[in-house]
């Protein structure tokens, strides 16, 4: 859940290209899996259990040290997820949304065997009063398995704008299904206006042997509309691009940071060269919005274009996830060579 990714690369000599020096190149020979995405919230939910039961919990701010603090006390009648062993192993998970990344997830310990679990513990986030007031408490809890097939057992969101600051005494909530835009990943982040267009290879009239004729993929990053807004005076915001399978130095990509705006205009054209016609099918375009800071960036929304096939040269991958819309973009740069493709996509979480 930060800005990193980590790769467990596949050899492909068939796949292998040479780049054209001084471009962009998207080298299809290794296949990685890159895990530094932003989970979502729901994320290894393999329960099918019905939310019940309460938990008991305070709000507190501390204004000596800028810190938020959730007071988790306990829980009262969970559903049991192991009925043939009639137990649940609870804990409780926070997020601050809807940036949930910026801020990370608090977790309290494990309490095994109960579906009235005790815990007594304090969950903390260093963050300014005014920023907190833009946020939600989405507090959730979950039945802890072994094998990391996690279970939802009900959760509770705060509006923390209209939460009484003065209210610092244990209550109990009813605990909530998972909520319907949860569920169905509505999930607002913005919009991003851009163009696309496939060169297929020899179209250019390349030839010769130290240029041998390669495809390319040239990615226009016009605008974006509406970014989530993390602190008061804006969003320094950049764009990111990777060409997935590769996630190597050299196909990373990036805009310009512009500053204090939720509708930043990039105006930024991409091109990476390298490509067959066939890698279209395996291939990835990842695109990602960033808020830039000085200590860490801010992952904000992004789209994914490709076939969302799940599959890429023949290998399972989770980031092959595109939507219907994306989909449909990809496919239409793939049937009109050499045309600009306009799209206006919505941002997610990836």
């Amino acid at each position: 859940e930060s800005d990193t990714a980590s790769e467990i690369s596949f050899q492909f000599n068939k796949h292998k290209k040479t780049p054209s020096i001084g471009s962009h190149s998207s080298d299809m020979a290794s296949v990685s899996s890159v895990s530094g995405s932003v989970l979502s919230v729901y994320s290894g939910d393999f329960g099918s259990v019905d939310a019940q039961g309460t938990v008991e919990f305070a709000l507190d701010y501390d204004e000596k040290n800028r810190e938020f603090q959730v007071h988790v006390s306990q829980c009262k009648d969970l559903a049991v997820v192991d009925e043939k062993k009639g137990r649940s192993d609870p804990y409780v998970k926070t997020y601050l949304l809807p940036d949930k990344a910026r801020m990370g997830k608090r977790k309290t310990s494990v309490k095994k065997r109960t579906v009235n679990p005790i815990y007594n513990e304090v969950l903390r986030y260093k963050i300014e009063k005014m920023v907190l007031l833009i946020q939600k408490l989405n507090l959730s809890v979950w039945h802890n398995d072994p094998l990391g097939r996690n279970s939802f057992l009900g959760e509770i969101e705060v509006d923390l704008a209209s939460w009484d600051w003065s209210n610092r005494k244990l209550n109990w909530y009813p605990l909530k299904p998972r909520s319907l835009s949860a569920v169905n990943g509505v999930d607002h982040r913005g919009v991003m206006n851009l163009s696309i267009k496939y060169v297929p290879p020899g179209s250019l009239g390349k030839t010769g042997p130290k240029n041998p004729p390669s495809g390319e993929v040239h990615i226009w990053v016009k605008d974006v509309k509406d970014l989530l807004q993390l602190r008061p005076s804006g969003v320094d915001s950049f764009v990111k691009c990777y060409v997935l399978p590769d996630t190597s130095k050299k196909s990373y990509q990036k805009t310009r940071v512009i500053k204090r705006d939720t509708n930043p205009v990039f105006n930024h054209t991409i091109v990476y060269d390298g490509f067959h016609t066939e890698d279209l099918k395996d291939a990835c375009v990842e695109l990602t919005v960033w808020d830039h800071e000085k200590l860490t960036n801010h992952f904000l929304g992004g789209i994914r274009l490709g076939l969302g096939t799940g599959l890429s040269y023949g290998i399972s991958v989770d980031w092959m996830d595109s939507t219907q819309e994306e989909v449909a973009f990809w496919q239409e740069m793939m049937s009109a060579a050499n045309e600009w493709i306009e799209g206006l996509l919505p941002l997610r979480s990836l």
